[in-house]
């Protein structure tokens, strides 16, 4: 077991919270393949505060998806401790404070990664929701606004300061999104400096790649983002034949419609296109996948999946996968 504070997990990879993927079908998924912790995508303080119907469905768990944390966004101290403290009473693991999302729409809010900007604002923040709840209490930070305004020591100071008991660095600045590489080094720094368990955070995209992060940089744990969607298996050593890859998505599928009804199928096409990255004639399947409306329709072309040859195609590479707008991310 790897201790977060009070917090227990049985693993050292985690799944990192990921606006518009990390719904509640995805989370028991990427558990069951071996993820330690999951999260809710960022939820937004004054919708909880309000009691927002639709801010509180992206709230809703399954007990599979334990240990979880839900992570909240919000500029303003109080307002975030009252959403902290209605957060508690739904029962999750653990409330996480994102201090990483660079969607403009969160961070002209103030809110996110701007609070990189206003350390005394963060600190105000992460003290009112500590001292509100019982559970743990974490925060997602990046490595600063941009690379003239990288403050991530004083960041984890002013966390550490707060009560938080740990915390999450990916490894870019704001002003990076997802460009460039993620700077290991400084998650490195970070948790040599720290007094809390540090979890890093950018470009994994193998269990072989988690594992030699997790002894380079020392952290507690480290959690997979971006390179777990359409490969949730990437927190195990098991490489699935075409067959078994074609039966998670099924899987995934049933488990969409199930949560969200028949827009569940229209919800899993982002999942669907990522799926057959590396695939022979992945642009076909893609393509197909967008246009295809029915879930008969959608699963006959699975169920053609599990028949295709195991050797990938060139056209699947790198070059073949759409691209997923920073926005779409915390």
């Amino acid at each position: 077991m790897i201790a977060l504070g009070p917090l227990l997990i049985e693993g050292p990879l985690g799944m990192a919270p990921l606006a518009g993927f990390t719904d509640s079908p995805f989370r028991r998924l990427v558990r069951r393949f071996g993820a330690a912790l999951t999260f809710t995508e960022l939820i937004s303080a004054e919708g909880i505060a309000r009691g927002n119907r639709k801010t509180y469905d992206l709230m809703r768990f399954h007990k599979d998806e334990r240990p979880l944390g839900i992570q909240i966004f919000g500029k303003d101290a109080a307002r975030m401790a009252e959403a902290a403290a209605r957060v508690e009473d739904l029962g999750p693991d653990l409330i996480d404070i994102n201090v990483g999302c660079c969607a403009p729409k969160v961070c002209h809010s103030g809110s996110g990664a701007a609070l990189l900007k206003d350390l005394d604002l963060l600190g105000a923040i992460a003290s009112a929701v500590v001292k509100r709840v019982k559970l743990p209490v974490s925060a997602k930070i990046r490595l600063g606004w941009d690379d003239t305004s990288r403050n991530h020591l004083e960041t984890l100071r002013v966390l550490e300061d707060s009560g938080v008991s740990f915390i999450t660095v990916h490894g870019r600045t704001r002003a990076q999104r997802y460009t460039g590489s993620a700077d290991w080094d400084a998650i490195t720094e970070v948790r040599e400096r720290a007094r809390i368990p540090v979890i890093g955070n950018g470009d994994i995209h193998s269990h072989d790649q988690a594992l030699q992060r997790l002894g380079e940089s020392g952290c507690a744990a480290v959690m997979v983002g971006r390179g777990a969607i359409g490969n949730p298996w990437v927190f195990g050593t098991h490489v699935p034949s075409m067959r078994e890859r074609a039966a998670v998505i099924r899987e995934h599928i049933d488990l969409m419609v199930e949560d969200f009804g028949p827009y569940g199928l229209v919800l899993m096409r982002k999942h669907l296109v990522r799926y057959v990255h590396g695939v022979r004639n992945a642009s076909r399947f893609r393509d197909a996948f967008v246009h295809q409306h029915t879930y008969e329709e959608i699963i006959a072309l699975v169920d053609s999946l599990a028949e295709l040859p195991e050797s990938h195609d060139e056209e699947g590479g790198a070059t073949g996968i759409p691209h997923i707008e920073p926005e779409d991310m915390e």
